[in-house]
C-alpha cells in the first residue's frame, strides 16, 4: 500500500528490488481486480520486463530515472505502442496505436513500470465503465478516471494517470478517497491522450499523497512541441515544493460556490468543521452571480468540441454509441459559431474574475463533490469541479473528510494559474494539520 513517493525512496536505497515490487502488485491485481474491474490491459510478463530492466539499470549504476521502477498505471485513452488502447469504446477494442503518448514516453524516460491500462467511461464522457469503488461495490468510483482512482484505493497501483475535461479526477477521487491532482491547463502535453475536448482536457494524477502526486506530475510537465496549449516554460519542482514549509500560514478563502444547495447535509457540516477548525486564516470569499452560469457554459464549449473530435466515431459506429454520447455530440452539431464563441468570452471573462480572488488567498477551499460515492450505475454529479476546470485553474482533492456512511468525501484546494507547486505545498500543510488535529 506504499504511494509512489515513499516507494521510490526504497527502491533508491535498496529496501525493496523493482521485480519484488512488481510481483506484489500482480498479485494485488489478481486478487482484488475480478470484483473491481479497474484495469482493461495487464500484461504480466510486460511489466515483469519493465522491472527487471530498472533493476539492471540500478544494478550497474547507470543514470535511473525519478521514477525508476515506480510502477504507473494509465487510463485507457492514453496511447502506448506495447500496451491495447480502445479508449471505452467497442468502435477501438484491441487498437494498438503506432507510438507511445508523450507522457508515456516520458514515464518511460523516467524509469517508470507501465503497470497497465485502467478502464473510462465511453469516450471518456457519462456513460460508465465496469470499475467498482473499492469501498462499496455497489457504488461509483466516478468518472471518467473511474479505473485509475480505484486502482490507487485498492493498493493495486501505487499511482495512475487520469484525464479531466469537467469533473474527472477531482470526482473519482473523492469517491474512492485519494489524492487527485488536476494540474493548471497547458502544462502537460495531451499528444497521444484522445480528445475530447482542447479547451478543457487536462492530464492529471492519483496518488495516495500530495508527494505522490507531486513526484509523478514532475516527469510529465513540459513542452513537447506538438500539443499547442502547451507553451514553453521553465521547471515547476513540484515536490520539492510541496515537500517545504509555508513560510508562513496560509491564507485560504472558503467558496461555498453558486452550487452550494447540491451539496448533502453531511458535506456541508463536514466544511463547517473544517472552516471553523482552521480559525481566522479561513475567511468565506463569494464569487460573482456569473459564476452559477459556468455549468452551461463549460457544456456548450464540451458538446461542440466533442462533436468535432469525436465525429469519426459517430461516422464509424452511432449505433453502438450510448444515448448519452449520442445526444452531447448532437448537441454540439446544433450549436451556432456565435454561441460557441460567445462562450469562449464568457469563459475568459470568469477566468479573470476568479483571478482577484488570488490577491488575497493563497488557496481556494471548496467541496470536490456532492458527497459519499452515489449507489448505481451512474459516475455522480461533477459540479463542484466545473468552475475550475471551465477557468484551467490548479485543484487538489484530499481524501480528509467523511459522508454520513462513513465513506470519503474529498476536500477540494484550488490554485491561480501556474501556482502548482504552492498549491501542492498548501495541501500537504493541510492534510498534516488536519491530521495532528485530529490526533490530539
Amino acid at each position: 500500500m506504499l504511494g509512489a513517493a515513499a516507494l521510490r525512496d526504497r527502491l533508491a536505497s535498496g529496501a525493496s528490488r523493482p521485480a519484488e515490487v512488481a510481483e506484489g502488485l500482480l498479485e494485488a491485481i489478481a486478487l482484488k481486480d475480478g470484483q473491481l474491474h479497474a484495469f482493461s490491459a495487464v500484461e504480466p510478463d510486460l511489466v515483469r520486463m519493465q522491472a527487471a530492466a530498472a533493476e539492471r539499470r540500478k544494478g550497474l549504476g547507470r543514470p535511473a530515472g525519478s521514477l525508476n521502477g515506480v510502477p504507473i498505471a494509465l487510463k485507457d485513452i492514453i496511447d502506448t505502442v506495447d500496451l491495447p488502447t480502445a479508449n471505452g469504446t467497442v468502435l477501438d477494442a484491441g487498437r494498438r496505436p503506432r507510438r507511445d503518448a508523450t507522457i508515456v514516453a516520458r514515464l518511460k524516460a523516467a524509469g517508470a513500470v507501465i503497470l497497465g491500462k485502467t478502464h473510462t467511461t465511453e469516450l471518456a464522457y457519462l456513460s460508465p465503465g465496469p470499475t467498482r469503488n473499492p469501498h462499496d461495490t455497489t457504488r461509483t468510483p466516478g468518472g471518467s478516471s473511474s479505473g485509475s482512482a480505484a486502482a490507487v484505493a485498492a493498493g493495486m497501483a501505487p499511482a495512475a494517470i487520469g484525464t479531466q475535461t469537467n469533473g474527472s479526477i477531482i470526482r473519482p477521487a473523492s469517491f474512492c478517497g485519494v489524492v487527485g491532482y488536476k494540474p493548471s491547463f497547458g502544462l502537460i502535453p495531451r499528444t497521444g491522450v484522445l480528445r475530447c475536448s482542447r479547451t478543457l482536457d487536462t492530464v492529471g494524477v492519483f496518488g495516495r499523497t500530495v508527494e505522490d502526486v507531486a513526484l509523478v506530475a514532475d516527469a510529465l510537465i513540459g513542452f513537447d512541441g506538438i500539443d499547442p496549449d502547451v507553451a514553453p516554460m521553465a521547471g515547476f519542482d513540484l515536490l520539492a515544493t510541496a515537500l517545504s514549509d509555508p513560510p508562513a500560514k496560509p491564507d485560504i478563502g472558503f467558496v461555498r460556490t453558486p452550487f452550494w444547495d447540491r451539496a448533502d447535509a453531511a458535506t456541508q457540516q463536514g466544511f463547517g468543521d473544517l472552516v471553523a477548525f482552521l480559525g481566522p486564516r479561513c475567511v468565506e470569499v463569494g464569487l460573482a452571480e456569473s459564476f452559477g452560469s459556468s455549468v452551461d457554459i463549460l457544456r456548450q464549449i464540451m458538446t461542440v468540441e466533442m462533436a468535432v473530435s469525436l465525429d469519426p466515431y459517430a461516422r464509424r459506429g452511432e449505433d453502438t454509441l450510448s444515448p448519452a454520447l449520442t445526444a452531447a455530440i448532437g448537441e454540439g452539431r446544433r450549436t451556432t459559431a456565435f454561441d460557441y464563441l460567445k462562450a469562449l468570452e464568457a469563459r475568459a471573462a470568469l477566468r479573470e474574475a476568479v483571478h482577484d480572488a488570488f490577491h488575497r488567498f493563497d488557496v481556494l477551499l471548496a467541496p470536490a463533490a456532492i458527497g459519499e460515492a452515489p449507489v448505481g450505475d451512474q459516475t455522480g454529479d461533477p459540479v463542484f469541479a466545473t468552475i475550475w476546470s471551465l477557468c484551467g485553474l490548479p485543484a487538489v482533492t484530499l481524501p480528509l473528510l467523511e459522508g454520513e456512511n462513513g465513506l470519503p468525501v474529498g476536500v477540494q484546494l484550488v490554485g491561480a494559474w501556474g501556482s502548482d507547486a504552492r498549491l501542492l505545498r498548501t495541501a500537504r500543510w493541510l492534510g498534516e494539520s488536519v491530521l495532528k488535529g485530529a490526533a490530539g
